[in-house]
């Protein structure tokens, strides 16, 4: 018997609602991630605020050898993080994130010893508009940026080395030569690690490997965020 011929193609539209829910679960996914990130930002912002406007907990920290502790703590941080992702349990990543965040909000304590709060808060949502184009265009475009991650890598150690050495040296030029550079780096980044984040995703991962997955992609995301924040604020911020 033949079937009857109703016009509908059953095999496109099956594919047509895998995509559909494919599409469904990718957006909530990336939808988490930036979640992450933002509540990271919001731990790191009142630790930070509260810590650097607070004499009582700013003058132990940062006049003593304990600043480099501080300092350097993020950094071990992100190491753990790399090397231990894959063994953490997804409530166990997402606490160490939470962690992470608040270390990394003693860290930046120090610009409000620094700069103005008008200057910090200016730098803020100018990092937040370039951070949100990048991040948007990383998400949308249809050409494949993983040509750029190696580039992007070798610029990003670049930056670091030059970092390190400036801290013994002092030197403005370079400080401002490293600003101008690290914006432009951790800005392509940005895309790179959206559209990475987003070729990632799969639907079949269990719940477990999915909140892991976003909570590393925020980790991404929030570590170019801060370091554009950091840096465009080295080259805007007014002093106090």
């Amino acid at each position: 018997m033949n079937t009857p011929n109703t016009g509908f193609n059953w095999q496109s539209g099956a594919r047509g609602v895998d995509r559909a829910a494919f599409d469904l679960g990718l957006r909530q996914h990336m939808l988490r991630v930036y979640n992450y990130m933002a509540l990271g930002l919001l731990v790191t912002g009142i630790v930070a605020f509260v810590v650097g406007t607070t004499p009582a907990l700013y003058v132990p920290i940062f006049s003593s050898p304990l600043k480099w502790v501080v300092m350097l703590a993020p950094l071990a941080f992100v190491f753990f993080f790399s090397f231990r992702i894959h063994a953490m349990s997804g409530p166990g990543a997402q606490m160490m994130f939470w962690a992470f965040c608040a270390v990394m909000g003693l860290s930046l304590a120090s610009v409000f010893l620094v700069f103005t709060g008008t200057s910090i808060a200016r730098t803020f949502f100018i990092t937040a508009a370039m951070f949100g184009a990048t991040s948007l265009y990383g998400y949308t475009t249809k050409r494949d940026l993983s040509q750029f991650g190696s580039f992007l890598v070798m610029g990003l150690i670049g930056v670091i080395i030059a970092s390190i050495v400036n801290i013994f040296l002092g030197s403005t030029a370079l400080q401002f030569a490293i600003s101008i550079i690290g914006v432009a780096v951790f800005v392509g980044l940005t895309a790179w690690d959206t559209q990475s984040i987003k070729e990632q995703y799969s639907e079949n991962f269990d719940g477990e490997s999915q909140q892991k997955l976003a909570v590393f992609g925020a980790l991404s995301l929030y570590l170019n965020f801060v370091n554009i924040f950091q840096l465009l604020l080295n080259l805007t911020g007014d002093r106090e």
